[in-house]
């Protein structure tokens, strides 16, 4: 049988050295050959390019992703006062609300506190997001907007993530507008999959979303716990299509927030962070006590749902594999970033995911030096994770790191960025072994899978991931993004 269309001319990555023919039909790959017969359809030279099964991000805040390049952009802020100052010219220019993301502050040598913001902004309100999510930064004006009793003008963890629902506050129409947008710009990168963890209740989102046309790569679309006996009630399972959205979004997982982050100090941890101010907590946050997270996962599990459960610190991490262990739970641990050395073997018995962010690795190296010395040879630990036969699965963490898989890949690969010497390089991994973490597994083209496919311009494997040219992208044997 003929295929609908032909891919010819084409190198597959991980496949053989010479160039093949690829058949689609049916959104699926029909055959893989020399010479092989097209129908009325058509065929595509593509030159000599390679070919390889789209990359999925299993990690992203989609809305905040979007919204992040909308706001000022404090990612290059060495100190609260240079902070103060980025602060102070954008009211120059006029605009009301001053909104700004991506501050880093775990190596500043300064303190961000209230007074740094009223002094710079007055009584116009200013609400600053952390590079990590985990922290906002305010003044008095924007502590009184939002009803925060915050005297410092930080807040934390879920004080944050309640003001972090606040901003930015548009209509639908625009904001799915943002959203697709943010999703046009990672096929181009060669997404055809994300899995989308914003904090509200997502499936009315999606379906006016794919009312509009569908979207260019498939989502999964999770919920957290306030939303548990909704999902539960409406017979949600993950992996399940959600009506009107075509098939591209199911059910994603239960995502539920253990502890903190590493940059604000809140990661839940065996040893205590030194050097840190009042009110600080010595060993990081508990989000969910064990006990809840118990319940939590028993209740997912009896409704068929799959549980993400973000653990950062090495506590953390060991309390949720307890409640995977005593529960049966089927999931993943989100980021994953320090582990006592006999969890990382508990990951492989339990059959849970490491879902992991290698980028952060690049943006954490050196506060974790500062916050957790004598063990980051326990942080970031892909390559021991893979020994063990741990699954891996990467993402970004969107906007916390970019919504890109070929700096994903890059990080895990080589542990190193922007010219440094490599951090921690017994803990990369190879490149088969991170495209196959960043494809659900798949890691190569293979007849009788899911036509979603990505066309790059030079083997990944000779390097220069970062910068990789991708020519084009399909889902479902549909191009979604063609170069030019």
């Amino acid at each position: 049988m003929a295929s609908e269309l032909v891919l010819r001319n084409v190198r597959l990555v991980g496949g053989p050295a010479g160039p093949v023919d690829v058949g689609l039909r049916d959104g699926l790959v029909a055959a893989i050959g020399v010479d092989l017969p097209a129908d009325t359809a058509g065929e595509l030279d593509l030159d000599g390019r390679w070919l390889l099964p789209g990359l999925a991000d299993r990690h992203v805040h989609l809305l905040q992703w979007a919204k992040a390049s909308r706001r000022l952009d404090l990612s290059a802020a060495g100190s609260a006062a240079e902070v103060a100052g980025l602060v102070r010219t954008a009211l120059s220019a006029g605009v009301g609300e001053v909104v700004g993301f991506g501050f880093r502050d775990g190596l500043w040598p300064d303190r961000p506190t209230v007074a740094a913001l009223d002094a710079a902004a007055g009584r116009r309100p200013v609400v600053l997001v952390s590079g990590d999510l985990h922290c906002a930064w305010l003044n008095t004006a924007a502590l009184d907007r939002h009803g925060v009793p915050a005297a410092g003008g930080l807040v934390r963890e879920q004080a944050a993530f309640d003001v972090m629902a606040t901003l930015d506050d548009v209509d639908p129409v625009t904001e799915d507008g943002w959203i697709r947008d943010a999703l046009q710009a990672a096929a181009a990168r060669g997404v055809t999959a994300v899995t989308d963890l914003e904090m509200r209740w997502p499936f009315e989102d999606w379906q006016r979303r794919a009312g509009a046309g569908a979207p260019p790569v498939r989502v999964d679309a999770g919920f957290y716990p306030p939303d548990l006996d909704r999902a539960v009630g409406d017979g949600l399972r993950t992996g399940d299509p959600v009506a009107g959205t075509g098939g591209r979004v199911r059910v994603g997982p239960l995502k539920v927030i253990t502890d903190g982050s590493l940059n604000t100090r809140t990661a839940w941890c065996v040893e205590p962070y030194p050097g840190l101010g009042p009110g600080d907590h010595p060993h990081g946050v508990v989000s969910v006590p064990y006990a809840d997270l118990v319940g939590l996962l028993r209740r997912a599990t009896a409704g068929g749902l799959r549980v993400a459960v973000h653990a950062i610190g090495d506590r953390a991490n060991q309390v949720a594999l307890d409640a995977f262990e005593a529960t049966g739970a089927a999931g993943s641990i989100e980021h994953a970033q320090l582990l006592r050395r006999e969890d990382v073997a508990r990951f492989a018995s339990l059959g849970v995911l490491a879902s992991v962010q290698p980028e952060h690795a690049m943006d954490d190296r050196d506060v974790a030096e500062r916050y957790w010395p004598g063990r980051t040879d326990r942080a970031f630990v892909l390559a021991d994770l893979h020994r063990a036969g741990v699954e891996l699965r990467l993402g970004s963490d969107a906007p916390v790191a970019p919504l890109d898989p070929w700096v994903t890949l890059d990080a895990a690969v080589t542990r190193s960025r922007d010219g440094r010497e490599p951090w921690h390089p017994e803990q990369a991994i190879d490149l088969a072994t991170a495209l196959a973490a960043s494809t659900d597994g798949v890691g190569t083209v293979a007849e009788g899978r899911a036509a979603d496919l990505v066309v790059v311009d030079r083997d990944p494997a000779a390097g220069g991931l970062r910068t990789m040219p991708v020519f084009a992208t399909m889902v479902a044997g549909e191009w979604t993004y063609r170069a030019g």
